[in-house]
C-alpha cells in the first residue's frame, strides 16, 4: 500500500528524518565556519581583566551496538571581567583552565571569541 509512488510510510518517515538530520549538520557546520572566520578577522586585544567565575560541561556519550560503550569529554570555560565591566566566557583547554582561579587579575589576550592567552599579576 503506498501513495501512488512506490512509497511506503518507512520510506517517506526515512527520508524526512535524513533530510532533517542533513539540515541540521549544514547549519552547525556554517554556524561553525562562521565564527571561525570571525574570529580570524578579529583583532588580537589584550586587555586588564579579573577572572570572576569558571565552569565545566561534561558531556556523555554513550555508544550501542553489540558492545556497549560510554564515554565522556569535557569543556571548560572562564568568565574574565574587563576594566569597563563587560563581561566575556571564554573556552579554553584542561591545562589552561587548570592554572587559572577565580580572583585572578592580569592581562587576557583575545581574538573575538577565541581564548588566546592570560598572563596572571604576580
Amino acid at each position: 500500500m503506498g501513495f501512488g509512488f512506490g512509497f511506503g510510510m518507512f520510506e517517506i518517515l526515512f527520508f524526512l528524518m535524513f533530510g532533517i538530520f542533513l539540515v541540521i549538520f549544514v547549519m552547525t557546520l556554517v554556524k561553525g565556519l562562521k565564527e571561525w572566520n570571525s574570529n580570524n578577522h578579529s583583532p588580537r586585544l589584550t586587555v586588564p581583566a579579573t577572572v570572576v567565575s569558571r565552569r565545566t560541561n561534561v558531556s556523555h556519550h554513550h555508544h550501542g551496538g553489540e558492545h556497549h560503550h560510554t564515554s565522556t569529554s569535557t569543556s571548560y570555560y572562564v568568565t574574565f571581567q574587563v576594566e569597563s565591566g563587560d563581561r566575556m566566557e571564554l573556552r579554553l583547554n584542561g591545562s589552561q583552565f587548570g592554572l587559572i582561579v577565580e580572583g585572578d587579575r592580569g592581562l587576557l589576550t583575545f581574538q573575538g571569541t577565541r581564548f588566546l592567552d592570560f598572563q596572571r599579576n604576580y
